[in-house]
């Protein structure tokens, strides 16, 4: 009767989520079905469903996805990576953090976006422009994350580490980087979700080409809306999954505490 209980509870709870798209979803095709909203600017669901269906079924629509997700990805690496590394130096040395924090603080209060004609201008409007745009996106949430979890460790950890007598390599693999692991992996899931903000904003802004954000500008200039809607409904599924994936990467890794 317990276990019963629970699922019920369980049942509940996990489909409570669905309320709000279900009812967004209903006002949607009411309004379009009965003339309240223009179809040729808001178009009904059944078009969205059209329009996806035959992208999906000539190919384009993957081609899209996989380029979008190849460039997140490639961005994502090189961003995260230096991104680490620098919050890591930063964290474990003081003159770094001086030498560094200053610039830093400085260059984070930019908006990304305004990086966008400089970023042209050196790298180029194609797929190089595009990838140090989105690894600029997600350098900065793990600068901070990486810095302040190992600045936030414990003194107690090191005076044992100390009394130990672990050398440097020690003390970074034994204590400081398992500390640090609660902070740093907030750093890596805000990294997925800024990346792929910055995927779709490269898109808008840089060469067209291949990419779920191009496929809805051309969408635009011809006015078919059913794409442009396709493509946000994409933009927001793989942005949740994104989240979703990160958010389970952190329950996963933190068990042990």
């Amino acid at each position: 009767m317990t276990q019963l209980s629970q699922g019920r509870r369980w049942l509940n709870r996990d489909l409570r989520g669905w309320v709000l798209p279900l009812a967004i979803l209903a006002l949607w095709y009411t309004v379009t079905t009965w003339g309240i909203a223009n179809t040729h600017i808001l178009a009904p669901p059944q078009a969205v469903w059209l329009e996806g269906y035959q992208q999906l079924a000539s190919g384009a629509f993957l081609l899209d996805l996989a380029a979008s997700l190849s460039r997140d990805l490639a961005g994502l690496l090189l961003g995260g990576s230096v991104g680490f590394l620098l919050g890591l130096l930063m964290g474990v040395s003081r003159w770094t953090e001086r030498l560094v924090a200053p610039s830093f603080n400085a260059l984070k209060q930019i908006a990304i976006f305004a990086w966008i004609p400089l970023i042209s201008a050196w790298f180029g409007m194609g797929e190089s422009g595009k990838v140090v745009f989105i690894a600029l996106a997600s350098f900065y949430p793990m600068v901070i994350n990486v810095f302040e979890g190992v600045r936030g460790v414990n003194r107690d950890y090191m005076e044992v580490a100390r009394v130990y007598q672990f050398s440097h390599w020690q003390r970074l693999t034994r204590v400081i980087l398992p500390a640090a692991t609660p902070q740093i992996l907030t750093g890596i899931h805000l990294a997925l979700i800024y990346a792929w903000l910055a995927t779709i904003g490269a898109e808008y802004f840089l060469k067209s080409g291949y990419g779920v954000g191009n496929a809805m500008i051309d969408g635009r200039e011809h006015f078919n809306m059913g794409s442009v809607l396709f493509g946000v409904l994409v933009v927001g599924f793989i942005g949740a999954s994104i989240n979703w994936i990160g958010s389970r990467l952190e329950q996963r890794l933190l068990r042990w505490r």
